[in-house]
């Protein structure tokens, strides 16, 4: 598989309650998360992502670009929690060693309900 195979079905995995799995197949030995909100080890995002999941079983998660640059790969996307929601744009940013995800870094940005830019945000 290709690095940025393993991001994209790494992500959908983790959208749909099964980080678990996720993190089994593609996440190496000392993996960092970056997020101000939570603890920056393996453990406490995969629980946070089988929260959310739980919490929002209709989650939408739209891959809409991915870029990859020697160990690191970039996936921009939507995700909305339902069908109803607006939603998030959301990037993250994955780094690899040896195949496996070693690193994480997520940013997100509320999709407005009325936007003065005339392209979108995807």
């Amino acid at each position: 598989m290709t690095k940025k195979e393993i991001a994209k079905n790494f992500l959908k995995l983790a959208a749909k309650g099964h980080s678990h799995e996720g993190f089994r197949l593609y996440v190496g030995k000392n993996f960092k998360h970056h997020n101000a909100y939570f603890k920056g080890d393996a453990e406490t995002l995969m629980l946070a992502m089988e929260e959310s999941a739980r919490t929002n079983p209709n989650k939408i998660f739209k891959i809409h670009h991915i870029l990859e640059d020697d160990k690191f790969v970039a996936v921009h996307s939507h995700l909305k929690q339902n069908s109803e929601d607006i939603g998030f744009a959301v990037v993250h940013i994955l780094k690899f060693k040896d195949d496996k995800i070693v690193e994480l870094w997520d940013l997100g940005q509320p999709v407005p309900k009325d936007s003065i830019n005339q392209n979108g945000m995807f």
